[in-house]
């Protein structure tokens, strides 16, 4: 099959169809949406895409539609179904006029595709999530994420709740986040909360848990609060995967003053709890027995 490499033109972005992928690019501006301000470019592999339609619009334009497969893509999964019609990047709104052209990239996309729409993408996520530190401001925090393995909840006082001061500031670990619930801060009770990885059950409302932060009277805004909740999300992802033991990350010894280094690198890897009392004992005699 010959490669696309042609781009369609929309309202508020334009797609450009390469032989393995569909890139998005949101244009600026004040009639844009500010989540595909946010979100500025997408680069959406076929293998992500479930289906493709194309389907009259409003006043005069037409839609070109791609609905991405459950599991891959981060910042839809967080949405959960809650974006407005309006703001799903994977809208494409045209003049009616360009229809035949329009159907002609309908019908090339769906040649590419694969599966249906509950179909689980393999390997986890395909679109890749905002990447970078980020934070915004909620109504009782803010939260911040460095955009690899810590989120941490900063509370205001004159917002949170007596039980969040009472547990003060949090910082959690990728490491030990399960999951992460965005409720949208269009409704009246929104809030990203971070499940534990262990399962252990939360606090029913909220505002009185302190893996949560909570929307409402304009913090929290979906162009903020949903990239970042899709960019720990697909963080999460990742952070099942086995570190390097912090003794196997000791540099090597080739002399006996490297083997005393590494023998004094490991006492202070043991008295700070990195390294267990049995694996300092092994390490110990090996380096030794290197003498």
């Amino acid at each position: 099959m010959r490669p696309m490499g042609d781009v369609l033109a929309g309202i508020h972005a334009t797609w450009e169809f390469e032989s393995d992928a569909v890139v998005i690019r949101f244009e600026r501006g004040i009639r844009t949406p500010k989540l595909f301000q946010a979100l500025g470019e997408r680069r959406v592999p076929h293998e992500a895409l479930a289906s493709v339609t194309l389907t009259p619009g409003k006043r005069g334009t037409v839609v070109l539609h791609a609905e991405p497969r459950r599991g891959a893509d981060p910042l839809m999964e967080a949405a959960a179904g809650q974006l407005h019609e309006g703001s799903d990047p994977y809208r494409l709104v045209l003049p009616a006029e360009r229809e035949t052209l329009a159907e002609y990239y309908r019908d090339e996309l769906r040649e590419r595709l694969v599966g249906g729409p509950g179909d689980e993408s393999a390997g986890g996520f395909l679109v890749a999530a905002q990447q970078g530190p980020q934070s915004f401001k909620a109504y009782d925090g803010t939260a911040s994420f460095d955009g690899a393995s810590e989120v941490s909840f900063r509370w205001f006082w004159t917002g949170a709740s007596s039980e969040k001061w009472k547990a003060g500031d949090q910082t959690f670990s990728v490491r030990d986040i399960g999951g992460v619930e965005w409720r949208s801060p269009d409704v009246f009770d929104g809030y990203l909360r971070l499940l534990p990885r262990s399962g252990e059950p939360r606090s029913a409302q909220a505002d009185r848990d302190p893996a949560a932060v909570v929307f409402g009277l304009g913090y929290g805004s979906v162009h903020k609060s949903l990239p970042f909740a899709a960019a720990v999300l697909a963080a999460t992802r990742g952070a099942g995967r086995t570190a390097p033991s912090p003794v196997d990350a000791l540099p090597e010894a080739r002399d006996p003053a490297g083997i005393a280094e590494r023998i004094r690198q490991l006492g202070e890897l043991h008295r700070s709890g990195l390294v267990t009392d049995d694996e300092f004992a092994t390490k110990k005699a090996e380096l030794l027995a290197e003498l």
